[in-house]
């Protein structure tokens, strides 16, 4: 029998528990928390950006065999070197290189354990005492969570929806003092579905440049865009201010489980290089895990290979979703679409307040119980009180099944004023 009155001197992180408060992971936990298990109905997942269970988004037969290619070859049995294999690294600047003015080569290329790790390199990498970061609002929460485990001080910048979300141009000025280091832009727009547009993004670019900080640009949803707006990624501003571009196949090719990523310094003037980042990025990766060797053996073959109809298919499927997605929404009369998306997976609501819901995370948590249909609450997530996030991306007939019972919901929560 342990002794009750010995005193151990080890006790859990709180630095970890406060950091993942703040992270959609753990928001969605609380939500799925409140799922009633007297309801037999499907429930129906509307909150996490992941399509890959349903079978109308699985990936293209091209990126499976590269997988298996690469398992029976034997060549990638061992450890992959810190920053990448180099067959990986040259075919994502490869593949890169179609949309930017310059080149990229291999060492401008860092292979990651997905987005999420690229973010962690990121912000580690431009790390000092008393940074801080401009981060927008609505933005993805692991920014948050990271720059809270980091110590990284943030700041926030608005995103208008009046605007299409677009960056609030004028504030990051304000905000930004002598410490200030980068600002993250996420384009396509998780949790907004925003496409932001040349114009608009060199006007950031050039701010960022006044202001003397790099910029963060989270592509992760890159060529994921079925609007009036094309794609145009942060790296061509890159002569102007130099960019720290971050994607993965996770979402263009509906794999988020394969965890495969990159982290780029977009910088053809060499000043990331000049200023030490780039020994910083390196560091961090030496004593980070790397993503499977087998993985980033099948890269080449996955970025080079893949069919056009197979990109053409996902963003067929996407616009379908998002059009009757924005349809269900305008037949509930407590929520309100400010922008139709065109981009990512997702799409911002505002949420009018029934008598007996107090808040967005209430709505969400009682949606739960009552519907099984599971959102995210924007207050909590995201710091939007009051505002929800849907993801569209998902089986036609589950989307229109969750859109009736939220619905449904709102009927009879009507009916109890």
């Amino acid at each position: 029998m342990e002794n009750s009155s010995k005193q151990w001197r080890f006790e859990g992180n709180k630095r970890l528990n406060s950091a993942s408060a703040i992270s959609v992971r753990g928001v969605l936990d609380l939500v799925i928390g409140n799922l009633s298990t007297d309801d037999l109905r499907p429930t129906i997942p509307l909150g996490n950006g992941d399509p890959s269970q349903f079978a109308c988004f699985r990936t293209s037969t091209t990126a499976e065999e590269a997988i298996v290619d690469a398992v029976h070859s034997a060549k990638y049995n061992g450890y992959a070197p810190t920053v990448g294999v180099l067959s990986a690294r040259r075919a994502i600047a490869n593949y890169l290189n179609r949309d930017l003015p310059y080149k990229l080569s291999a060492d401008d290329i860092y292979v990651t354990s997905g987005c999420l790790q690229a973010i962690e390199v990121a912000l580690a990498a431009i790390n000092r005492p008393g940074a801080n970061i401009l981060l927008p609002r609505p933005g993805f929460t692991f920014y948050e969570s990271r720059a809270a485990y980091e110590h990284l001080q943030v700041r926030h910048f608005d995103l208008l929806p009046a605007r299409g979300w677009e960056v609030d141009v004028d504030a990051i000025e304000a905000l930004a003092d002598d410490n200030t280091v980068a600002i993250v832009i996420i384009n396509p727009g998780n949790p907004c579905g925003s496409v932001y547009s040349y114009d608009h993004l060199k006007m950031v670019a050039e701010t960022a440049r006044k202001l003397g900080i790099l910029v963060i640009a989270d592509e992760v949803y890159g060529h994921l865009t079925f609007g009036s707006a094309p794609f145009v990624p942060m790296g061509i501003f890159g002569s102007i201010v130099p960019v720290l571009s971050l994607g993965s196949i996770s979402k263009r090719w509906v794999v988020p489980g394969w965890r495969l990523g990159w982290l780029v310094t977009s910088d053809p003037n060499g000043i990331l290089q000049k200023s030490g980042i780039v020994e910083s990025i390196t560091g961090f990766l030496n004593i980070s895990t790397d993503p499977a060797t087998f993985i980033q053996g099948a890269i080449p073959q996955i970025l080079e290979n893949t069919k056009d109809d197979f990109f053409s298919k996902v963003i067929v499927t996407l616009k379908e979703a998002a059009d009757k997605c924005f349809d269900g929404i305008r037949e509930v009369p407590c929520l309100t679409c400010p922008k139709k998306p065109e981009g990512s997976m997702f799409v911002m609501l505002n949420v009018s307040l029934l008598e007996d819901i107090s808040d967005d995370l209430d709505f969400c948590m009682k949606l739960a119980k009552e519907e099984s249909v599971i959102i995210v609450p924007a207050g909590m997530a995201f710091g939007m009180k009051n505002w929800l996030r849907i993801t569209f991306a998902c089986e036609i007939s589950a989307l229109e099944d969750g859109l009736r019972r939220i619905k449904a919901f709102h009927q009879r929560h009507v009916r109890k004023q």
